[in-house]
């Protein structure tokens, strides 16, 4: 299904500084920084909400949009960065970049495993991902919300490297083949060992130093 086209309409920014990030932020904007396609950067008062919820989006980061600046005109954009505030966890800053239709950018998206691997359900296994996102090259209109790959085939000790993931005409990995993205481990219980007799009497022997010492002391 084809995305819904998403328009922010937002404030160009004449004044700067701490106190004017605070007013923005008491009056539900936060300040952002919309550059790129070879264009002077713009500074911009985006409603917080607006920007917050795409970045909770099934898209999440890589949610393209429509941003219309009044007095400056509109561009399409997509996150490049993004701060929270460490306490409340309000977003309190983003960094937009600019697009054109065809040019390539490189993004990170997640990696998804499909799939019950015959190790697992077979021979006791357990599935470890180890990587969870990987970087493409592709066209603003290419980036997928994720890369499926299978891992039904995978057995006991068996390993998914980048080199595995099918390719694809949409976009390019540029994380290196040889990276491990998932395998299947072994479960083994620890045997327990108990602990000799004498050593579990350890404690009473060293009390009973402690008070021959103190008994001399006194003498």
């Amino acid at each position: 299904m084809e995305q819904k086209e998403i328009v922010v309409r937002a404030k160009k920014r004449e004044r700067f500084g701490k106190n004017e990030a605070r007013r923005l932020r008491r009056a539900g904007y936060i300040p952002v920084i919309v550059y790129g396609s070879n264009a002077e950067p713009v500074a911009a008062a985006v409603p917080r909400g607006e920007l917050a919820a795409i970045l909770r989006s099934e898209t999440g980061h890589n949610t393209i949009f429509q941003l219309e600046i009044d007095g400056v005109g509109t561009s399409e954009v997509l996150f490049q960065d993004w701060e929270f505030d460490p306490v409340r966890g309000d977003l309190i800053h983003a960094d937009l970049r600019r697009l054109l239709q065809d040019q390539l950018i490189e993004v990170t998206v997640p990696v998804h495993l499909v799939g019950n691997p015959v190790g697992v359900r077979e021979q006791g296994g357990i599935l470890e991902q180890l990587v969870r996102e990987i970087e493409i090259r592709c066209r603003p209109r290419d980036i997928p919300e994720a890369i499926d790959v299978d891992v039904s085939p995978l057995g006991v000790h068996d390993v998914l490297h980048v080199s595995d993931i099918p390719k694809s005409d949409r976009f390019e990995i540029l994380d290196s083949p040889e990276t491990v993205i998932a395998t299947v481990g072994v479960v083994r219980e620890e045997e327990l060992v108990a602990a000799p007799a004498e050593e579990q009497a350890e404690p009473e022997v060293i009390g009973k130093g402690k008070k021959e010492e103190e008994k001399k002391e006194e003498e």
